[in-house]
């Protein structure tokens, strides 16, 4: 009888289902991504992971317990010496599994186990949207908006009441000069903008 027991057999003996284990997860930690099917994935997952979890505490002890799962010294050390260091603060849920649809020949479930902190396009992407907002006001655009009106608006003369001719004429002049300088400066801060 089979009677709670869980986990996956894969359809192999005990020996088999174990070393096939222990290279899928040594080509895990080597390659980061490994293509597999979903059955696999998700046995190979309750696999690696309490490793990875043990490859935290770097210790002459939990290197001999994950090389005995292992079996495979570059694995080991890249485990301990890459691995550990980024997920050293995650508390677990190391890997990810992206499902890619069935496989041609017998229609298996397939997907893509990789371990979370080394896929580089999905932590951009994270932080992009982890990156607070601007915001845009109203206010500001409306300011601009008057500001390039008042500038386009042509300057409109008034006229002057008449005084004696002495003096309005000079006063003329001078209103004249002062008006021009102001437009030609107007017409420069609108070049400066553009």
């Amino acid at each position: 009888m089979r009677h709670n027991k869980k986990f996956n057999h894969l359809g192999r003996k005990a020996a088999h289902r174990k070393a096939m284990l222990a290279n899928m997860a040594s080509s895990l930690i080597a390659h980061k991504r490994i293509s597999t099917t979903v059955a696999k994935a998700k046995a190979l997952r309750m696999y690696v992971e309490p490793l990875i979890t043990k490859a935290k505490d770097d210790t002459t002890h939990s290197r001999r317990v994950v090389f005995s799962y292992l079996q495979d010294k570059e694995a080991v050390s890249e485990l301990f010496r890459e691995v550990a260091v980024k997920v050293a603060d995650r508390p677990g849920g190391y890997t990810r599994i992206l499902k890619t649809g069935n496989r041609l020949g017998d229609n298996a479930d397939m997907c893509i186990i990789e371990l979370v902190d080394f896929n580089e396009a999905m932590l951009a992407a994270t932080e992009e949207a982890a990156a607070p907002k601007k915001r845009r006001s109203r206010r500001g655009g409306a300011k601009k908006a008057t500001e390039v009106a008042a500038q386009a608006a042509p300057v409109v003369e008034t006229e002057v009441a008449e005084e004696p001719e002495a003096a309005t004429g000079t006063e003329v002049k001078a209103e004249e000069a002062t008006e021009e300088p102001k437009a030609d400066e107007s017409a420069e801060e609108e070049k400066k903008e553009e």
